[in-house]
């Protein structure tokens, strides 16, 4: 098998081992977010007299509340957290396991009702569930901000995590919606093995949470033995440590946090609550707490079909608009909802326009590419952090829904036995204000922020990509280097063509290319080795790749003048990256016609990362015929004197050791 076959059934590796990760990771967040507000006002206080299970109905509801938004200051504490973690298996995977595993155990004995402390001491059941529940959401969290958080880690290219964040939210779909699937035929056949009674009992509901931790485990670990972290030049030639202060500097300071960050809130804010309020629709509203498992079945084919869908439309329809197009079909369920609810079809049709989640998928992407944004502003990369925001604001929306489903089901008597024949019209009219009114609201507002104060577009990320690529050829990105000696390497051309010196070349936005190093107008699309070495790091877009020799010369080959914009469409890799390659070895091809189609140029640039480092370079014959392997310069640069040395010399300056 050779190296390109190698590296395509590693990349397939990595897509599916995160996809799955999402499996049990959304299921998991759809029972502590959604079925466990729905255990604790049916389940957890049964045996009680009903006014002592109301007060502690809304007890523990407004505990969750509480906990749960003095944890909005926490998360982006638990992102430097992760940020700042250094293992040989990366900074996201041990977090994502310790996370997940802990976080599981800490559910199931909240499912127990702690151990039915509640009928014995409900004063030392309120504090211990106070404890429980804080040390279940922080890793828990530190868990999902994780999980999110290698998306960047995995590729720096907007489609490639367009890709990534689309087959998560598909598994995500059938995690979340799967749940509805199965709650009311898994809880019921359980209770009645345990009780003989037909119902949603307490022995019921805690099976249901230990197959889903189980679950979530499981997926846990498939996505850390399945993914690799891409440490490159851009991630490191940021500063990876940062403090409290540059934490919230990072979330306050970049306007393309907050704007996606507010539509995102509205959007969450109005899907959480109408997800919370589904079963009591069903139950208590219509009628049919049977047919509950119709919402899952509708959400999880929605799903298969929108998710895989989105980033094959998002080639030709700008973010921005599949944004527009999902909120507004969230807005027409709701109008489906309100004046539909005794039509099957109508009904259907509903659930079928709530479930395009263009929103959630936009939004992700959105604050991802902020990452770079972000570096490109203020100088700091810090991904986990960044990605917390989601998370945070999630947290923050379940609170909100917890809190709405506790009220509604006091208020409107949809608590212990009752039935849809209790309710009244003013029941009825409290659910419907809270359920689909103020959702629907929301989901317009969500509209209004995201189409006028969201600008970071593909191709804007594009642009931020390319003006890092700048400051790193002018050096504006190295690092002070430790103590060194001067040695001597030799580049040999990288391509066939005509030789040209740096200065000549003009980039796509008619500016002279920066930085040192040479160039050459090619007459191939052949790109080999020009040193012996070990590739760093790769573009996601495949255009440009870094290669440092045993000196810890670092140097960038970058092909074509704007075929960033390409996404990486006419490249093809023969390398892994972390390969040493010999000089000559051919590492890539690209089609150069479609390059020239696309109106963007073919010239091959080789530039220093390290221009501070170089002391001299021979001339070049500017004009000159040359064939790959020819020698182009000499190149006398600032060394490592040993091994170690030259580890920390690489990164300090943004390479790999």
């Amino acid at each position: 098998m050779n190296n390109a076959s190698k590296s395509s059934g590693r990349q397939a590796i990595s897509y599916i081992s995160f996809c799955l990760g999402n499996l049990g990771h959304a299921a998991f967040y759809g029972v502590m977010s959604t079925y466990f507000i729905i255990f604790i006002t049916s389940g957890m206080f049964s045996g009680l007299e009903q006014s002592v299970a109301d007060k502690l109905i809304g007890l523990i509801t407004g505990l969750m509340v509480l906990i749960r938004i003095v944890e909005l200051v926490i998360d982006p504490v638990l992102g430097n957290i992760v940020d700042n973690t250094k293992t040989k298996w990366g900074k996201f995977k041990p977090w994502i396991l310790i996370g997940t595993v802990v976080s599981a155990v800490l559910l199931l004995v909240l499912f127990t009702g702690i151990f039915g402390l509640a009928q014995a001491n409900w004063i030392l059941f309120a504090i211990l569930f106070v404890i429980i529940y804080i040390s279940f959401d922080i890793f828990y969290s530190l868990s999902d901000v994780s999980y999110w958080g290698m998306v960047p880690a995995l590729s720096e290219d907007s489609h490639e995590r367009g890709l990534y964040t689309s087959l998560g939210a598909f598994s995500g779909t059938i995690g979340w919606n799967g749940l509805t699937i199965i709650v009311v035929p898994l809880v019921t056949a359980v209770t009645y093995a345990v009780t003989g009674k037909h119902e949603e009992g307490a022995p019921g509901w805690l099976a249901f949470a230990a197959v889903i931790s189980a679950l979530a485990i499981i997926c846990a670990l498939i996505v850390c033995f399945g993914t690799k972290e891409k440490n490159n030049i851009i991630r490191n030639s940021a500063n990876q440590k940062t403090t409290l202060r540059q934490v919230f500097g990072a979330i306050f300071h970049n306007d393309q946090i907050l704007w996606p960050s507010l539509s995102y809130l509205t959007f969450s804010l109005a899907n959480t609550i109408t997800n919370g309020v589904m079963f009591y629709m069903y139950k208590f509203v219509i009628g049919k707490p049977n047919e509950f498992w119709v919402v899952g079945i509708i959400a999880t084919i929605t799903g298969l079909f929108i998710s895989p869908l989105f980033p094959i439309l998002n080639k030709y329809i700008p973010r921005r608009w599949l944004f527009i197009v999902g909120q507004t079909s969230m807005v027409l369920a709701y109008i489906l909802f309100i004046f539909g609810r005794n039509n099957i079809v109508l009904m259907d049709l509903g659930l079928i326009l709530l479930n395009i989640n263009f929103a959630q998928l936009v939004t992700v992407l959105t604050l991802t590419d902020a990452i770079e944004y972000g570096q490109l502003n203020n100088g700091q990369r810090n991904e986990a952090v960044v990605l917390a925001v989601r998370p945070m604001i999630d947290k923050f929306t379940g609170a909100v829904s917890n809190a709405l489903v506790g009220y509604v089901a006091i208020a409107a008597g949809m608590t212990g036995s009752a039935t849809a024949a209790d309710m009244t019209s003013h029941d009825i009219s409290t659910f419907n204000m809270m359920a689909l009114y103020i959702p629907m609201i929301l989901a317009i507002l969500s509209i209004v922020v995201f189409s006028t104060k969201v600008t970071l577009s593909e191709k804007k990320h594009a642009e931020v990509v390319e003006e890092l690529k700048t400051k790193l050829a002018e050096g504006e990105l190295e690092q002070s280097a430790p103590a060194v000696e001067t040695k001597s390497e030799t580049i040999y051309s990288p391509a066939d063509g005509k030789l040209m010196k740096i200065s000549s070349v003009i980039d796509e936005d008619g500016k002279p290319f920066p930085g040192k190093g040479f160039a050459i107008d090619p007459s191939t699309g052949n790109i080999y080795a020009p040193f012996d070495g070990q590739i760093k790091f790769t573009f996601g877009t495949k255009h440009a790749f870094e290669i440092v020799s045993k000196d810890g010369l670092q140097v960038v080959v970058h092909v074509g003048l704007g075929t960033v914009n390409l996404r990486g469409e006419g490249f093809e890799t023969f390398y892994d990256d972390g390969q040493n390659v010999k000089q000559g070895d051919l590492l890539l091809q690209f089609d150069r016609d479609l390059a020239l189609k696309n109106g963007y140029k073919d010239t091959v640039v080789v530039f220093y990362t390290q221009p501070k480092l170089i002391n001299s370079v021979s001339s070049i014959n500017a004009g000159e015929d040359v064939k790959h392997g020819d020698k182009i310069v000499d190149v006398e640069q600032k060394s490592a004197t040993n091994k170690n040395a030259v580890n920390e010399v690489t990164n300090s300056n943004g390479a790999l050791a």
